[in-house]
């Protein structure tokens, strides 16, 4: 972070199956100065998320932020949630949240793909994410040496964000690695457990 501040934080994904198709990804992160918690609900249908809820809640130094995203996919549209004040996006098939975005890549990764190319409901709009199949590389981890492949998110570049994924075909293509780095700050994701 910036003026050298490091803070090292342990954060958990879980994915659990809930009913019939239904699926839950869960991400959860917290220290003593901030915590983030993001939810997302999903279905998949030949290979294709399909978001049907995502929640968002974060405290950093006494601020608070949450925001529920609801898909309905019979009207094409996703209603926003944001400061108790509610209105509805129009979306167009295959829209991702930011969340699921991660199990998508892992879902194309499985199938062959090499480039990503994805609409994301964000901010209140909906924007294009896409990602580029970089390379095959040994990154060590607590887990040891695994090979994972190296994804970068290519559309942000020119806005000076660089963020890199490496997901593990060992295991089930997981992310085990992420870094994000943006306005001279950074951030590191590595894998330390697995079950």
């Amino acid at each position: 972070m910036e003026k050298g501040i490091s803070l090292k934080v342990e954060g958990t994904q879980t994915l659990s199956k809930k009913s019939n198709n239904l699926w839950q990804f869960v991400f959860s992160a917290d220290n003593m100065f901030a915590s983030l918690n993001e939810v997302s609900n999903f279905y998949v249908e030949n290979h294709q998320i399909i978001p049907t809820k995502y929640q968002y809640k974060s405290v950093a130094l006494g601020k608070k932020r949450t925001a529920t995203l609801t898909f309905d996919w019979e009207k094409m549209l996703v209603r926003n949630d944001i400061k108790d004040k509610p209105w509805n996006l129009a979306i167009n098939p295959n829209t991702l949240d930011k969340l699921s975005i991660q199990l998508q890549i892992r879902q194309d990764l499985k199938i062959g793909k090499n480039e990503f190319d994805y609409q994301v409901a964000d901010g209140g709009h909906i924007k294009n994410w896409i990602f580029e199949r970089s390379s095959l590389e040994t990154i060590d981890t607590k887990l040891g040496k695994v090979s994972a492949i190296k994804v970068i998110r290519a559309d942000n570049l020119a806005k000076g964000k660089q963020t890199s994924f490496w997901f593990a075909p060992k295991f089930d293509y997981l992310l085990v690695k992420l870094e994000h780095k943006e306005d001279g700050e950074s951030y590191h994701l590595n894998i330390e457990s697995v079950k």
